[in-house]
């Protein structure tokens, strides 16, 4: 799977654990996608896709590395779609 097909997996995954916020992101705390089953057989290196998600602004999150244990409680908001991918989704 390439950095892109992981990213796609990536949001994903964080539409399926996340919660939907007013402003139309999802966010969900590291553990949580950490702790996962399916996330651990789906991601080789679930930190490298979420440094490359973020790279590409599609997730926001503090700091620049998560680690198991020390950051399991920090969130990782999937940034709402453009409006106009918006629009192009529900049409």
């Amino acid at each position: 799977m390439n950095v892109e097909e992981e990213i796609q997996k990536l949001e994903e995954e964080i539409h399926r654990l996340g919660s939907l916020q007013p402003d139309g992101s999802y966010k969900v705390t590291f553990g949580v996608l950490f702790n996962d089953d399916r996330c651990a057989n789906i991601f080789e290196a679930l930190v490298g896709t979420l440094r490359a998600a973020k790279k590409r602004k599609i997730v926001a999150f503090p700091g620049e590395l998560l680690l198991q244990g020390v950051h399991d409680k920090v969130e990782i908001t999937l940034r709402p779609p453009p409006p106009q991918a918006a629009a192009a989704v529900s049409s």
